[in-house]
């Protein structure tokens, strides 16, 4: 029988006793060193963040006939593209947020994109990372092209004072629960979303839980009569 994948039979038996055959201690996780409760954390480690440089064309593979198209069909792409990055083969068109309603219509419409899907709207906080200040909360667009099998994706960078972004919603239906979202957990307000209203936290929630800045725990949280402590309170590893 085949086990697939690289996996090593005698480590599979190590999980039982924390450590590893030739001796060394597996790493756990949330720093458990001394139990076998490794939650398949044992070989991951944590990689530098690597700042994507801003690339140049020619970009390779599609890339290079959708942004010329692009440029062909939208006037004020100069105005409206801040940069293009290329990162591990996966190419981001970050834009000046006014544009954003109408490079979607032109990346749905024009014959020569026909990206017709918007798979996904997703925010990101760049909190504490050098180069984004004032501009930390970022909303990401995933762009499916179903005529040409393509994806590209559009990228929209707001501060917390003004965290405004006109909404795509008129552009692309999916767009409705996804904004809502953002909003919710990440506080980007999406202009002319027709029902901007909280989707994952009760209404009265005070706050956005995915900002890097909210408190991890301390939360007075109820859910049917039964309280939630922090999270360093609700299992002891040690």
């Amino acid at each position: 029988m085949s086990t697939g994948g690289d996996f090593e039979p005698e480590l599979g038996l190590a999980h039982a006793s924390g450590g590893l055959p030739d001796g060394r201690e597996r790493p756990g996780m949330f720093g458990v060193s001394d139990s076998g409760d490794t939650s398949g954390f044992s070989r991951l480690q944590r990689e530098p963040w690597v700042e994507p440089g801003e690339a140049k064309p020619p970009y390779g593979g599609y890339y290079d006939e959708v942004m010329e198209a692009f440029a062909e069909a939208y006037s004020e792409h100069e105005q409206a593209v801040e940069k293009v990055t290329l990162h591990r083969g996966e190419l981001t068109v970050h834009l000046r947020r006014e544009h954003i309603r109408q490079v979607c219509q032109v990346f749905r419409d024009d014959p020569a994109l026909r990206f017709e899907l918007l798979s996904s709207v997703s925010g990101v906080d760049y909190l504490a990372r050098e180069g984004y200040a004032g501009r930390r909360l970022h909303a990401v667009y995933h762009l499916t092209s179903m005529t040409f099998r393509r994806r590209i994706r559009l990228e929209v960078a707001v501060g917390t004072d003004d965290p405004h972004v006109p909404s795509v919603t008129g552009v692309y239906p999916t767009a409705d629960w996804q904004e809502r979202e953002a909003w919710d957990l990440f506080g980007i307000v999406f202009d002319g979303h027709p029902a901007l209203t909280r989707i994952m936290m009760p209404d009265d929630w005070d706050g956005h839980p995915q900002r890097k800045d909210y408190p991890l725990g301390g939360v007075e949280v109820e859910y049917k009569g039964a309280s939630i402590p922090p999270p360093d309170e609700r299992r002891a590893y040690r």
